[in-house]
């Protein structure tokens, strides 16, 4: 069976060493009684499946598009006409590039609440209606 050390299940999973061990600590993760401490690959896969769960879509329409991301903005790059929208969904980034008109009319700056529709090589940012 595989098992990984703390450092190499953080860098997997994308936290702190800390995080793991508390995962430990309070039973999340199991462990084994090996010195290094090892977490079974088996759980450590279930756990990553777990935390990879999106995040609710705040739209709540009916879609063909099966890829869509909802995450936070974390960066608006405005050049002329033209626009760059960053959006972290999770351990996913998506870059978006709009019109500057779209970033105005969406409101998006960095914090903003948005979903990245994917479909084919286009990626469409929706917000939920305020």
């Amino acid at each position: 069976m595989t098992a990984y050390r703390i450092s190499e299940a953080a860098r997997l999973l994308g936290v702190s060493d800390d995080t793991v061990r508390r995962w430990i600590d309070h039973g999340t993760l199991p462990a084994t009684d090996e010195s290094p401490v090892r977490i079974p690959g088996d759980a450590l896969a279930a756990h990553a499946a777990e935390l990879a769960t999106a995040a609710s879509d705040p739209l709540d329409q009916l879609t063909s598009a099966r890829n869509r991301f909802v995450g936070l903005v974390t960066r608006v790059q405005v050049d002329g006409v033209m626009a760059q929208v960053d959006i972290q969904a999770g351990s996913h980034r998506v870059v978006s590039l709009m019109s500057a008109e779209a970033v105005r009319e969406l409101a998006l700056e960095p914090g903003s609440l948005a979903v990245a529709v994917v479909k084919a090589t286009t990626v469409v940012v929706e917000i939920p209606k305020q």
